[in-house]
This record gives structure tokens, sequence and C-alpha cells, in this order.
């Protein structure tokens, strides 16, 4: 059985595109909302099993209604829909344990991959998203290492110690400590102590 859902967005003609596409494939649209305020009234009410949020809306915002609903333990799952490419907002979302990110420019064609991947309790990140936000955030001099390097990079990301890496790659823990060193002086870091690890650990999405 399809899900129950409710759609909210404060533009007339992205609402009435959203319900006639949800309807159109089978979905139950349980109530629509044009800001905020409603939107969380409606989740409170209705209790669907999916909401979909538009960020930018009067009196709440998308994330304010995630909030709210994380507050009062309301079970609906989260799809946002939005304009916005930014990594503050991803991490954000990751953060409320959202659902689904979707982007408006291709909400059509992606929803239902993203509802479907709901549906069985996986979230879904819009993959043009993904995407931009690699190519956009990608750390300065990273291509400019070797493949062993980086392989380097992807042992650190998993918390191993230089000994565990040297296993794991055949190599010895001084030609390790020299991969590091030259990783070090290529990524332009401060020579302080665990300034490799921290790097690592603020960019490991463009490493594994």
């Amino acid at each position: 059985m399809n899900s129950n859902i409710i759609i909210a967005d404060d533009h007339p003609i992205i609402l009435k595109g959203l319900n006639d596409f949800l309807v159109e494939n089978g979905y139950h649209v349980t109530g629509m909302a044009i800001n905020g305020r409603e939107a969380i009234d409606l989740i409170r009410k209705e209790k669907p099993d999916i909401a979909i949020l538009d960020i930018q809306m009067p009196y709440l915002t998308g994330i304010d209604v995630v909030e709210i609903c994380r507050k009062e333990n309301l079970p609906s799952k989260i799809i946002i829909i939005t304009l916005e490419k930014d990594i503050g907002l991803y991490y954000k979302c990751k953060e409320l344990s959202i659902y689904g990110y979707v982007l408006k420019e291709f909400a059509l064609e992606e929803l239902q991959n993203c509802i479907s991947s709901v549906e069985k309790g996986k979230p879904y990140f819009s993959p043009e998203l993904i995407n931009y936000l690699k190519t956009e955030h990608k750390p300065e001099h990273l291509d400019e290492l070797t493949p062993t390097e980086i392989e380097v990079l992807k042992h650190i990301a998993l918390n191993k110690t230089a000994k565990e890496i040297g296993e794991s790659m055949f190599i010895s823990n001084r030609t390790v400590e020299k991969h590091k060193s030259n990783i070090i002086k290529k990524l332009e870091l401060e020579p302080i102590q665990n300034s490799l690890l921290i790097w690592v650990k603020e960019n490991q999405k463009h490493i594994l």
C-alpha cells in the first residue's frame, strides 16, 4: 500500500504540481499546506507516513517544522525539497535525520525514487546535490596526491594506526610516515600534531 503523504510549499503552482504528480502515481495525499505553521498542524493531525516540505516557507521553515517534529516525537518521515545547494543545509538535514533531500529542479524526476527509498527506511539525497557539493567543495591540492597517498588517507579516515596501515598496504611503518609527510607538504598543512588527522576528519567525504 502506498504511503499517506502531506505536502507543504508556499508556491501554489509548485504545490499543485506536486499534488497532481503524487496522485497520478498512486500516492494518497492527505493534506496540503502553504506555510510552515499549517504544515506542522497537518503533521500533528494526520500523522502521515511522509511529509514533503519546502525549506523556505512563511512562519516556520521546513527545518523549523522538522525540529518541532523531533521534539514532539512525531513519526512522519521528512523529505525536504529546495532550490538550495548548500553544504551547511546538507549537514543540518543529516543532523536532524531527515530522510530525503530533493532539489526542486529535479523534483518530479527524483521524487518517486526518493519516496520509494524512504518507504524502505533508507535516506535519499539528490545525486545532483551530492555531485555539486563534491565538486564545489573539493579540498585544495587533493588532485595532486598519488593513488598511494589517497589510499593512506582512506586508512587514516578509518582510524587505522601507522602499523595497521602498513600491514594493510604491505609497506613498512617508516614508508607510511614518509607518505604522511609528503601528504602534509602537498596539502600545505601546518606541521603540528594531528594536523593530518584533523584534515582527514573534516574532508573524509571527499576521500572515502
